[in-house]
């Protein structure tokens, strides 16, 4: 066991995705090697996360807050008044929304899960925003003033087995909605992730959809 300090620090690193003890251990010793003004650099720019970062309200994508945006709820995308808002994207974590933005393809809404489900088990479920996805559908006008209507939900989750299941779950949840359901074209290759696909292959899938 290395001493306490170190112990901790490498636990709590292990808690990252895709972060496990060898690479969290990596992590700590290079911050050993830091001098002290670039740690304490570090340590402002992660509280500072908890200070100017806050969520949408209506779709749960970070933004920052100014000092004359105090009150803001929503995003730049969500309070852009010349975004359709009768399609609303769905997607798994904050990387997809922005690799989706990048082809310029896509001018709707987005909504963040937070996750997929693995399995169809209620623990597995509680893990994303479903409950929260359906309100939004529900009653947009809760969130975003105007009239919205939704007339196209595209399920945008990644080709993966937990993807896939996720939107089965999905389709389910959103079958008794008087609302198109689609999903993504079949562009992107199985077991790839949004993340790292390509504009061009994301442009192919976005317009592919069915």
């Amino acid at each position: 066991m290395y001493p306490s300090p170190i112990q901790k620090l490498i636990e709590q690193f292990s808690k990252f995705p895709t972060v496990g003890p060898r690479t969290a251990a990596r992590f700590v010793f290079y911050l050993m090697k830091l001098p002290k003004e670039e740690v304490e650099k570090l340590i402002k720019l992660v509280s500072e996360l908890q200070n100017k970062i806050t969520l949408c309200v209506f779709c749960f994508n970070p933004f920052e807050i100014t000092g004359s945006q105090s009150q803001k709820k929503l995003c730049q995308i969500c309070s852009d008044p010349r975004r359709e808002k009768s399609l609303l994207c769905v997607v798994e974590k904050e990387t997809d929304l922005l690799s989706l933005e990048k082809t310029k393809k896509y001018k709707g809404l987005y909504f963040i899960l937070g996750g997929t489900v693995g399995t169809l088990k209620k623990e597995d479920i509680k893990k994303i925003r479903a409950k929260e996805l359906l309100e939004r559908i529900k009653n947009p006008s809760n969130f975003i003033r105007g009239g919205i209507s939704f007339k196209e939900i595209i399920l945008a989750t990644n080709p993966t087995i937990e993807g896939e299941a996720t939107v089965l779950y999905l389709e389910r949840v959103l079958k008794s909605l008087k609302v198109k359901v689609t999903r993504l074209g079949r562009g992107l290759p199985v077991g790839g992730e949004l993340e790292y696909a390509d504009e061009e292959t994301l442009s192919s899938a976005l317009e592919g959809r069915k």
